[in-house]
């Protein structure tokens, strides 16, 4: 009562009532401090830690909470809840499962999940466990915050093995083969305690390749993820708040660190990506080399559309435009078109300039026989009295040229900004202008 008389130095709470509660506790209810299920252990400590809370308002003044935090049996308490054990199931629990993940590369994410990949999936889901309300606990905020910060490192990592793989034509099913259900690629791992001497047995062995597809997956989860720093921010600052921690700018700074050496690993995809793509084109394109074949002494027509390999040359292009319009920003997108046609295109100007030298040297020779012996039979006219083969290679070239470039502005490109387009066209245009100057 607060019209009770005090005894000066006796507090009745806490000297008598809260001693007899831990008492009792400790003795009748041991195994409320036992970590072995986390989420057992989770809810008993929150509980009793707002029990706690709730007593010392009732405490009747701030010196009274003072010598209720001071006293033995207070101490004793809090120290009975092993934390560091609790943090350490719940790493192994999320260290394990993501490492995991990182190890099925070639696995899809769940159904719902915003991300391509089973990997990026696992790192998003374990930086939201890190802050759940089902394991949070504020005293363990630092190991959180470091944890998370592991995980972004740790994912950076599989980022850098991924992008060093060979890209293979296998579909996604079959090249899961390649890669064992458990298996960890890389020596770096999340627990630092890890025993790191296994990483040379690996040394010598094939690298397990990725798919075209797996690849762009991997970009357009990083991509997202990058996107997503600030949400971790916002995930984060209350709980730090929670605790009293207002120092904000740091956790923003280190996450912009985090965010830019997850940027750093962009360029390399790009261009393993770029590359894919303009291989695949060329591999169409370099049929331009058989064009000769299709015309000499073969009577063929004069050619009036462009050959059947440009549109080939063009699918791998066109895939990427329609297939994973949904899971890529349109910059990356055109980024890659540009980078993979400008470099095909420097590819396919060498091998039309090839193509048209050839058939010049071809053109003079026949000239040269035609004039020692002075006979038609080496005439290169075509028997119908038309344009010669020669002429009409030249006239082919530059049909699939021209339709080559037309749809490159289909997809929404400038030829100006594809590499060698221009000398390409020139090349092609100087050969026509000679095609039609001989038949007219």
């Amino acid at each position: 009562s607060e019209k009770a008389d005090i005894v000066p130095g006796y507090d009745f709470l806490v000297n008598s009532v809260w001693p007899e509660i831990v008492h009792g506790l400790e003795e009748k209810l041991p195994s409320l401090f036992n970590p072995g299920n986390p989420d057992v252990f989770h809810e008993k400590y929150t509980t009793s830690m707002d029990f706690v809370r709730k007593f010392e308002r009732q405490c009747g003044s701030q010196a009274s909470v003072k010598r209720l935090r001071s006293h033995p049996s207070y101490h004793s308490f809090n120290n009975k809840w092993n934390l560091p054990v609790y943090f350490q199931i719940r790493f192994r629990e999320i260290a394990g499962a993501l490492e995991e993940a990182l190890s099925d590369t070639l696995e899809e994410a769940p159904a719902g999940s915003s991300y391509c990949l089973l990997a990026t999936h696992m790192v998003w889901i374990s930086l939201l466990k890190c802050w759940s309300d089902q394991m949070f606990l504020p005293l363990l905020a630092h190991r959180l915050w470091k944890l998370s910060l592991q995980i972004l490192a740790r994912y950076s990592v599989f980022i850098g093995e991924v992008s060093v793989r060979p890209i293979s034509s296998e579909n996604m099913k079959e090249s899961k083969k390649s890669v064992p259900v458990g298996r960890k690629e890389s020596s770096v791992s999340l627990n630092p305690s890890e025993d790191q001497g296994n990483g040379s047995s690996l040394e010598g062995q094939p690298l397990p390749s990725i798919s075209s597809t797996q690849l762009v997956y991997v970009a357009a989860d990083l991509d997202k993820l990058q996107d997503q720093i600030p949400d971790i921010l916002e995930m984060i600052k209350p709980k730090l708040e929670m605790i009293g921690f207002k120092n904000i700018s740091c956790i923003a700074g280190a996450l912009e660190d985090s965010k830019t050496s997850l940027s750093a690993c962009m360029p390399t995809l790009n261009n393993r990506i770029i590359q894919d793509l303009s291989e695949s084109s060329f591999t169409y394109l370099k049929s331009a080399l058989e064009v000769p074949r299709l015309y000499r002494r073969t009577n063929k027509e004069v050619p009036t559309k462009a050959s059947p390999y440009v549109d080939s040359a063009l699918k791998p292009f066109y895939r990427l435009q329609n297939e994973y319009k949904d899971i890529l920003k349109q910059p990356m997108i055109h980024q890659w078109l540009e980078g993979a046609l400008s470099e095909s295109t420097q590819k396919y100007y060498e091998t039309v300039s090839d193509v048209l030298s050839s058939v010049k040297k071809m053109e003079e020779s026949l000239k040269r026989l035609k004039q020692a012996r002075r006979t038609a039979t080496a005439n290169p006219v075509g028997t119908n009295g038309g344009m010669s083969d020669d002429n009409k290679i030249r006239l082919q070239l530059a049909l699939d040229v021209e339709y080559f470039g037309e749809q490159i502005r289909k997809m929404g490109l400038e030829t100006s900004s594809i590499k060698s387009f221009s000398a390409l066209t020139e090349l092609v245009l100087t050969a026509k202008d000679q095609a039609t100057a001989e038949q007219s």
